[in-house]
């Protein structure tokens, strides 16, 4: 089995669609899945609780099948940075119940667990701690989303070596096209190959034309898995 964080070089990088893809083809490849959102904001209710859409592409991806809580134990209403969600409900997010609660689920020894972030790296979870010390406490190499847009060499190579700074392997990182009219695309790609020293997992283009719901499925043909011991 083999777990992995997944983080991006900001919000809207394209964290959940490259979460999905990896599990949509690691199924595809005959291997049971797990994707986790430990936290999550902007979530709309239904009848069974607080939802969060990212999270339920995610459940939907595990193999076997999984429950939401699971997925996503803390999930907020607001659409706003998670610990302002979580100060807002009366909650205090901490590293040592958000390590729980992944322990647990990466306990289950799927062949590939993913554990996906909020926003960027260092995204705050209280005065003291961030999402990032997550990844920490797990002990997690991390696979990096990179948004391809201007400034995106700047912020992955800031990104890139905060991971590393604490401690944590870079697995891989993915360039996902974010937009069709991203100037200089291939020199910027050869620019954060010669920087990012971690093999590139794939390079998603931008997705227009197909239903939202099988994005994961079309990124998957252009993605591939890192390495599982």
């Amino acid at each position: 089995m083999a777990a992995f964080f997944i983080t991006g070089t900001d919000t809207d990088a394209g964290k959940t669609l490259v979460t999905a893809g990896l599990l949509a083809l690691a199924n595809h490849q005959g291997l049971t899945t797990l994707g986790l959102k430990p936290v999550a904001s902007g979530c709309h209710r239904q009848a069974e609780g607080l939802r969060n859409d990212d999270a339920l592409m995610l459940q939907a991806r595990s193999h076997p099948e999984i429950d939401y809580k699971t997925v996503n134990p803390f999930a907020y209403a607001p659409a706003i940075a998670p610990h302002l969600a979580a100060r807002q409900a009366g909650e205090t997010l901490r590293v040592t119940l958000l390590a729980d609660a992944m322990a647990d689920a990466v306990a289950l020894k799927r062949d590939l667990t993913l554990i996906e972030g909020a926003g960027g790296w260092r995204v705050p979870l209280n005065d003291d701690e961030d999402l990032s010390d997550l990844a920490t406490a797990l002990q997690l190499p991390v696979i990096l989303v990179v948004g391809l847009r201007l400034g995106c060499i700047n912020h992955a190579r800031l990104t890139a070596e905060a991971i590393v700074a604490q401690g944590l392997p870079l697995a891989g990182w993915v360039a996902n096209g974010i937009s069709s009219d991203f100037d200089e695309l291939d020199d910027n790609l050869s620019t954060l190959s010669h920087y990012l020293s971690a093999p590139c997992l794939g390079r998603i283009p931008h997705l227009t034309e197909e239903p939202s719901d099988t994005h994961p499925e079309c990124a998957a043909r252009h993605l591939k898995l890192p390495e599982i011991p």
